[in-house]
């Protein structure tokens, strides 16, 4: 397993699949629906699906001597890994606008969703979504990536349409806070419950569709 996880980070996964760590950075913008730089570095893990695709590399993978179940475990592994990365770098970028930042003007007049503990609740929402949506649909057929992909943006915009609608309701403007609001600890919470949740249900799911596909 863990020499499958090394292939996973060093030959499955396309320089471009890193490259897109950078749309963690989206956490600082002000004025902007941050929420899609989640989006974002999910489409760098479609590149290493694309890319795994166009070299056969699930085919070549399932010939050695090792469990079919274990190929999938080493793709989740890899993507949690990736994303995990991402939450700490969002994670540090957070604390930085609700402390040294939070009374920033731009910050404190910006009308879309700020980076507080609600913003990593919903990048944990949509992380989940594309393991449940993407992933868990990609070993479906193990080949066909388009529509899961489409699946996965179809669910991931309305996450975000959530995130920047929810806290122009009355009462529940402590979603957008600068600082702490103790209501911000309801989506951080849930997405945690989700995010991981929905991994461990993705993978199960996932290894039970990759076991019935003949290669």
């Amino acid at each position: 397993m863990k020499e499958l996880f090394r292939k996973e980070c060093l030959l499955t996964a396309p320089a471009v699949t890193y490259f897109f760590l950078v749309f963690t950075l989206m956490a600082i913008i002000p004025g902007y629906p941050i929420a899609i730089g989640a989006f974002f570095l999910c489409l760098g893990l479609f590149y290493s699906y694309q890319s795994a695709r166009e070299a056969n590399d699930l085919l070549y993978t399932a010939m050695l001597p090792i469990k079919k179940s274990d190929v999938v475990r080493a793709k989740f592994a890899f993507a949690v890994f990736y994303e995990l990365i991402s939450l700490a770098v969002i994670t540090v970028l957070t604390a930085v606008r609700m402390t040294a930042l939070s009374h920033a003007a731009v910050y404190e007049t910006n009308p879309m969703m700020n980076a507080n503990l609600a913003y990593i609740g919903w990048v944990m929402m949509i992380f989940a979504a594309f393991s449940m949506v993407f992933i868990a649909g990609f070993f479906k057929t193990a080949y066909r990536i388009g529509a899961p992909f489409i699946k996965f943006c179809i669910t991931s915009t309305l996450i975000i349409v959530a995130s920047e609608a929810l806290h122009h309701i009355p009462g529940l403007e402590g979603l957008n806070s600068t600082c702490f609001d103790t209501i911000q600890l309801i989506p951080l919470l849930a997405g945690a419950l989700i995010f991981i949740g929905g991994q461990l249900l993705a993978v199960r799911l996932s290894i039970k569709r990759f076991d019935s596909i003949d290669l």
